[in-house]
């Protein structure tokens, strides 16, 4: 029997949307389950992967100063947290009130925060299983506090550029007028260098992009043959963004949801964008969500970059 719209929640509407459009895509959202999660962080580690090693320098070099700019004693939240590495790196620095880690993946992120709390016993850690699409909500105790909010990885470029601007601004809600955020953002530079880093060579970004495929088997009962589709990463000029997408290696179907996805040979699926930043987009992103860019410190190479984004009132 065919599916019905009135059977399926919203978000099996959005996945099948996705796989039924000309240009398919599929929300970044599938890479993190927990496999996903851990080859995310493995691909951290590879060489090609210059955001993570210079950020975690920028952070290293500069904490002191970044603490004087943000305060002591302050509510930190950090959305999409992963293994809440960087952060150790300025905890000590801050000397925050509370943490407040976000998450989808709740063992992924629950491990993390029991592995802080043994290594910083004196922090008020509060994990938050949620993802993006929902508001962090905090308890009503740290309404009055001072929030940052902690935003490494540039993956402030996964988003398009008006989500990004509306993910800002809701960021700018939940600290108020007293509040900032801290957000890695990863710098426009020559094709060479970005296209290698999601092409590593071990294959592990690879890797991190067809477990989407295994994810989507996993939690939607789908039949996708992961052997007939392969990783394709490029950077796109024009817009200044990398491009991750899965091609079909054949003509096939795949069934999902009690609907058949065709997929046409050398069809791609469209996983994640990573847009580029340049010195002008920072001030611009800050000025149009409510903030104002106070400081920007950098590597020694200038790849990367890590902005303090100071609430402003209108």
């Amino acid at each position: 029997m065919k599916t019905t719209e009135l059977e399926l929640n919203l978000e099996e509407l959005e996945l099948l949307n996705g796989l039924t459009k000309k240009q398919k895509s599929l929300n970044p959202k599938y890479f993190y389950d927990k496999k996903g999660s851990q080859l995310f962080e493995k691909i951290t580690a590879v060489e090609e992967y210059y955001p993570t090693r210079t950020e975690i320098e920028i952070l290293k070099n500069n904490t002191a100063e970044i603490a004087s700019y943000l305060g002591q004693g302050i509510v930190l939240i950090e959305p999409g947290a992963g293994n809440c590495s960087k952060v150790r790196l300025i905890l000590d620095e801050l000397k925050p009130k509370a943490f407040f880690p976000q998450d989808v993946s709740r063992r992924f992120l629950n491990q993390a925060a029991d592995e802080l709390k043994q290594d910083f016993p004196w922090l008020n850690v509060q994990p938050i299983v949620s993802d993006f699409s929902k508001p962090i909500v905090l308890p009503e105790n740290m309404a009055n506090e001072p929030k940052f909010v902690f935003y490494p990885g540039s993956t402030i470029g996964n988003f398009e550029p008006e989500n990004a601007i509306k993910f800002l601004k809701n960021m700018r809600k939940l600290v108020g007028d007293d509040g900032g955020i801290l957000i890695g953002m990863d710098l426009h530079k020559a094709k060479s260098i970005l296209e290698p880093a999601y092409n590593d060579s071990r294959q592990i970004t690879a890797a991190f992009n067809l477990n989407m495929l295994f994810n989507l088997n996993e939690k939607f009962n789908a039949d996708f043959d992961i052997s007939e589709f392969s990783h394709r990463a490029f950077y796109n000029d024009s817009l200044r963004r990398i491009e991750m997408h899965l091609i079909s290696n054949s003509p096939q179907t795949v069934r999902l949801l009690g609907q058949t996805i065709r997929f046409e040979q050398s069809e791609t699926i469209h996983t994640e964008n990573s847009y580029k930043f340049t010195e002008e987009d920072i001030i611009n992103m800050a000025n149009k969500s409510g903030f104002k860019l106070i400081k920007s410190w950098f590597d020694k190479d200038r790849l990367f970059s890590v902005n303090y984004f100071k609430s402003i009132n209108d």
